[in-house]
């Protein structure tokens, strides 16, 4: 939501160094929506979890914070942003790349945080985890809006 702002906003977007994009203010909108959607989620979705989202909210909504990005030109920040999704996306590649090619297994289970699991880690250790990541990942993702 706030590239969409920036990168709708002329003053901003110069400042920045990053490229105006007339009508891309109006995803604020959007993205506030969604931000707001996904709080109320997991405020009902906390430890030991009440409501599940499943395939059908998660793919949505990763597929609407991809057409975002896309519109305001951000695709390579995104991945950096969403590491923790990029790093489970890729362990489950390598577990089946690696079971059809050798008959051997990377993890013990994909995606990876299973694996953690697995190894004994409890479950809100791991989300903890992932969110700190997650954190960090997002403000690396920041620091690098002026560095264009």
């Amino acid at each position: 939501g706030i590239f969409a702002y920036l990168t709708g906003s002329a003053t901003y977007a110069k400042y920045l160094l990053i490229p105006h994009i007339p009508g891309a203010g109006e995803l604020l909108i959007f993205c506030g929506a969604m931000a707001g959607a996904g709080l109320a989620f997991l405020w009902f979705n906390a430890y030991p979890a009440q409501v599940f989202m499943g395939d059908v909210g998660s793919l949505a909504l990763g597929a609407a914070i991809a057409v975002v990005a896309v519109v305001t030109k951000n695709e390579i920040l995104l991945a950096i942003c969403g590491g923790i999704f990029v790093v489970e996306a890729l362990s489950v590649m390598a577990q089946v790349a690696s079971f059809k090619m050798t008959g051997k297994r990377v993890f013990k289970m994909a995606p990876i945080h299973h694996h953690f699991e697995l190894k004994g880690w409890a479950e809100p250790k791991v989300i903890v985890r992932f969110w700190i990541i997650s954190i960090l990942l997002a403000l690396v993702t920041l620091s690098t809006l002026k560095l264009r």
